[in-house]
């Protein structure tokens, strides 16, 4: 099934064609795969960045927008990311950077191409465990910006994934949410008897 990808807010990506035209901004950004990738580079795939603040044990979820992420493709491969974020005076260029999580982005992307249902894809992040993942949202009329995980959504955990949890397998919310809450938990219950 094809993947209904959002579009990402016009501002958001205005930024990240302005870093990519700025000889500074590509030099100083550390990524070694921009400076010497050939031909034009073109950003790709906007995804939406959420990232999961809190799990309950019923299971619930707060997340929130962070940012939006897009590839960086030179030729026919991607090279790097970009990422955006919002601030008080709209979104602004963050970072570029590279690294396992651009080709597994992809990967993941190419899995998310069979599943039988279609399916809003965005990323998910869970600061707690340094784990990200690709959301496939049920509802692809959404807001992209806005909403949870439904039980039924499936994530797909980026390599590298937290021990004990299989990157590039999909997971459906309610059968991961209950692993994150007891890998997530103990650590906030450290911290705060500390």
């Amino acid at each position: 099934m094809p993947l209904h990808v959002p579009p990402a807010p016009a501002p958001a990506l205005r930024t990240v064609l302005t870093a990519l035209s700025s000889p500074t901004a590509v030099r100083e950004a550390r990524t070694p795969s921009l400076l010497g990738a050939p031909g034009p580079l073109t950003p790709d795939l906007p995804l939406p960045v959420h990232v999961l603040d809190r799990v309950t044990a019923e299971g619930g979820t707060a997340t929130r927008l962070a940012g939006w992420r897009f590839l960086i493709r030179s030729a026919d491969r991607a090279v790097a990311a970009a990422e955006t974020m919002l601030t008080p005076d709209g979104w602004a260029f963050s970072r570029f950077f590279e690294g396992p999580y651009i080709a597994s982005t992809e990967r993941a992307l190419r899995q998310a191409e069979t599943v039988p249902q279609p399916c809003q894809p965005r990323l998910l992040s869970v600061p707690g465990l340094y784990m990200l993942t690709l959301w496939l949202h049920g509802d692809v009329t959404a807001d992209a910006a806005t909403g949870r995980p439904a039980a039924t959504d499936l994530l797909v955990p980026l390599a590298p994934a937290p021990p004990g949890i299989a990157a590039h397998r999909a997971y459906r919310v309610a059968d991961l949410l209950p692993v994150l809450t007891l890998r997530v938990t103990p650590a906030r219950l450290l911290r705060s008897t500390a």
